[in-house]
């Protein structure tokens, strides 16, 4: 599971990784509704060269698998990205033109998503340039077949053909009406049955991710699945991610990540989800090496029915001195677990393996490039956490790329009530938010356990939604304990008050400027937020404790007895561990759609106004260094050489010539 970033300004105040006298250059682009900015990689020189050449090869097969995640997408954007990339490669007429920018800004959105359709709010880019402009641009360009011009068109400029990427219609058949390829020629009925008949079949007490690692279709009648391994869907760029790991394999910095990396590339082989298990499971046992990975079919938020894995990788390294707070915490984990406001009965008697740093990014792939989550909870596997426990990490390169691009951009004195509760947020929101991610990702998804019975997908579309509440819940319920005083973390009782005032602002108002005028709500992070904020702003204003208030003709979020929020947000974490360990599926519906969905008018109209005028980009996204290995003049590796020289068009030029491993699939 992930956190992802949830808003555009994150404060820090800490170190300072540049000196003064060299400035650092972090925003690099941005284009509609995105930017695109740097980070830095403090302390990467001072790995040994065996770290540095793992880092590197897990770096290569971090990027091989980029073409899995562009047709997972959607099973039409290879031959469209293939398009519009020869467009913007040999495109003999005017690349002045305002019609041409317009072009160009609808390439970069189409990598920034990884496809046709917007990464958040899942429906499909308008373009900026007419139908009869694309002619033109496709005319005066070097295509490989004539075939591609009025297909890519169609998929482009029709706006009713598979117009969204994941359907959230509960009125709707959610399987069919989602252009995402991960089903085809099925209905959801169809592949909810499927997949029910499979896990009663086996009634196995330690199941494995059924359908993770697979595309669904019907043919000749039959229901069945494609698995992607080798000699299987995508095998060309599965086999370079295996040959990948294995130049990778000799730098493994213990037994247990070796015994790791073997049998994930056993699993990329086979397509069997016992060995993904059982890399989970090895992957647990390693700890916490300085340096580390994601690399598979994962997080399942790109699935309607939350079931089919998008592939991601990640490459990364441990921030020693910032993770002595996330072991102070890891450390407590049976007392957080002991004193949660939940139902006892769903408490884990014994919390184990729970694990967890704070990184730095080398290489971000897949499906977390270029929109890298903040922290991550891993394995997703409710039994594998409850038996062997997890992984989490924070990603503190990016947090500090955020804050510093972000720096004097007025956002917090737009919304925030008073200079007062600005000054609170400089003073300490870096602090808090860094304490919330790691509540959030080390105990709050690893917390709690289910009923007996519940296999844990019973809550089939709402349930990504329920888990990141339940985490959030969490992280915020105990960010404002008497315990976080106790061991030492907040210099400050007012500290949990700043990530208070930020959430529900942010929640409520903030990132609603997301969302086009009239739209519903239907990422489900964005879902999670505006159901917690408004379940407890709707219990909060008989008392009063947390209200909307108006200041000079402006909408703010005002909490006025900030224990009393705490106590709410216990009661709401009380009945969504309760919904998730009984596996209540009617409860998550109503929860999730009479709070996370729906968005009032007049509120989103103001703040889209407000947010316009700060000229601040809604969604961000990070840059990957180039890796170069260093030889001696007799062939030799002798180090790895880290650099921040791209731009963001040379990137992704770059990557789609020197990893484009899968054939246009129509």
């Amino acid at each position: 599971m992930k956190k992802l970033i949830i808003g555009t300004i994150i404060l820090f105040t800490g170190i300072t990784m540049q000196a003064q006298n060299h400035p650092f250059v972090w925003q690099v682009d941005q284009f509609a509704d995105a930017r695109v900015i740097r980070c830095q990689f403090p302390e990467f020189e001072q790995l040994s060269l065996n770290q540095k050449l793992f880092s590197y090869y897990l770096s290569e097969a971090a990027l091989s698998g980029r073409d899995i995640t562009y047709d997972q997408n959607y099973k039409h954007n290879l031959m469209i990205r293939e398009t519009l990339e020869r467009i913007y490669s040999t495109y003999t007429g005017d690349r002045k033109s305002p019609e041409f920018a317009a072009f160009e800004t609808y390439l970069k959105r189409f990598w920034f998503a990884g496809g046709i359709h917007h990464h958040y709010s899942n429906e499909k880019f308008t373009p900026g340039f007419s139908p009869e402009y694309y002619d033109q641009l496709f005319s005066h360009s070097k295509q490989p077949r004539d075939a591609f011009r009025i297909r890519v068109k169609e998929w482009i400029f029709s706006p009713k053909l598979d117009a969204v990427k994941i359907c959230k219609d509960t009125g709707s058949d959610l399987v069919q009406y989602s252009a995402g390829n991960y089903y085809e020629g099925v209905t959801q009925k169809e592949a909810e049955d499927f997949y029910a008949a499979m896990a009663e079949q086996k009634k196995d007490a330690t199941p494995p991710p059924y359908g993770l690692n697979s595309k669904l279709v019907k043919e000749n009648g039959v229901v069945q699945e494609k698995v992607w391994k080798v000699g299987g869907m995508y095998s060309k760029a599965i086999e370079k991610i295996i040959s990948d790991l294995k130049k990778a394999l000799p730098y493994a910095q213990t037994p247990q990540q070796a015994a790791a990396v073997k049998t994930l590339i056993r699993y990329y082989q086979t397509g069997d989800l016992d060995q993904f298990d059982a890399f989970n499971i090895q992957w647990l046992k390693d700890g916490n090496p300085r340096v580390d990975f994601v690399n598979g079919f994962t997080e399942v938020y790109g699935d309607p029915m939350a079931r089919k894995g998008a592939w991601e990788a990640l490459v990364n390294y441990k921030d020693i001195k910032s993770s002595k707070r996330v072991d102070l915490v890891c450390a407590n984990a049976q007392w957080f677990e002991d004193h949660s406001p939940i139902d006892p009965q769903f408490r884990k008697e014994k919390v184990v393996g729970v694990s967890a740093k704070v990184i730095n990014y080398i290489m971000l792939g897949g499906d977390s490039y270029p929109t890298s989550p903040l922290g991550i909870n891993l394995p997703n596997s409710d039994w594998i956490r409850r038996d062997h426990g997890s992984k989490s990490v924070s990603i503190q390169n990016i947090s500090y790329a955020i804050g510093q691009a972000d720096a004097g951009a007025g956002k917090l004195q737009e919304f925030l009530l008073s200079e007062d509760h600005v000054k609170r947020a400089k003073a300490y929101g870096d602090l808090a938010n860094n304490l919330s991610t790691d509540l959030h990702e080390c105990l709050g998804h690893g917390s709690a356990k289910l009923a007996p019975g519940v296999q844990g997908d019973e809550l089939k579309n709402y349930s990504n939604v329920i888990e990141e509440a339940r985490a959030t819940l969490f992280s915020l319920y105990f960010l404002a304990d008497q315990k976080i005083q106790e061991l030492g973390i907040f210099p400050s009782a007012d500290c949990y008050k700043a990530e208070y005032d930020y959430f529900m602002t942010n929640a409520l108002l903030m990132q609603l400027a997301r969302i086009e005028p009239g739209k519903d709500i239907v990422q489900a992070h964005m879902r999670c937020r505006k159901m917690i904020a408004e379940w407890v702003l709707e219990k909060a204003i008989p008392s009063q404790a947390m209200i909307y208030t108006r200041k000079n003709g402006k909408t703010y979020v005002e909490i006025k007895d900030y224990k009393k929020v705490q106590e709410l947000v216990g009661q709401m974490l009380k009945e969504v561990q309760r919904i998730k360990s009984t596996g209540d599926y009617a409860a998550a519906q109503e929860m999730v759609e009479k709070y996370g969905v729906k968005i009032d008018p007049s509120i989103h109209q103001e703040v889209l106004t407000r947010t316009a005028a700060l000229k601040i980009a809604g969604f961000t996204g990070f840059m990957n260094p180039r890796l170069e290995l260093v030889r001696d003049t007799k062939g030799k590796i002798t180090d790895v050489k880290l650099l921040n020289d791209e731009s963001y068009v040379e990137q992704n030029m770059r990557y789609s010539r020197d990893y484009h491993f899968l054939p246009n699939m129509n």
